[in-house]
């Protein structure tokens, strides 16, 4: 039992120190930090500011044609053995992707102006 409370309490000395390690060096370094990182220009706007929500079904339309080719090349490589039905299933999967791009060409999220 004494083993275990000495452990905890060094491991608990341990992130203490860490911590006020990180904390020190953090208040000796916030001078530099306020500068641009290797740009040699400021900053336009914060990093994380908001985006628009066009972007978010870009990155729908980008990970629907990722699963698409995450399901194509397997398929090619047994499409031969499993006959028409297998191409008309994939000819379906890729409709249902058509449609995903053009509700996303609709909604204007593919207009870079």
């Amino acid at each position: 039992m004494a083993a275990a409370a000495s452990l905890l309490a060094a491991a608990l000395a341990l992130v203490a120190g860490l911590y006020g390690l990180r904390r020190a060096w953090s208040l000796a370094e916030r001078s530099a930090r306020s500068l641009p990182f290797e740009s040699g220009s400021v900053p336009a706007q914060h990093a994380v500011s908001r985006h628009h929500v066009r972007w978010y079904a870009v990155t729908v339309l980008f990970l629907a044609f990722d699963m698409e080719m995450i399901f194509m090349y397997p398929w090619s490589v047994v499409v031969a053995g499993l006959g028409p039905g297998a191409v008309v299933e994939m000819f379906i999967f890729l409709l249902l992707l058509l449609v995903g791009v053009v509700y996303v060409w609709r909604e204007g999220a593919l207009r870079w102006a």
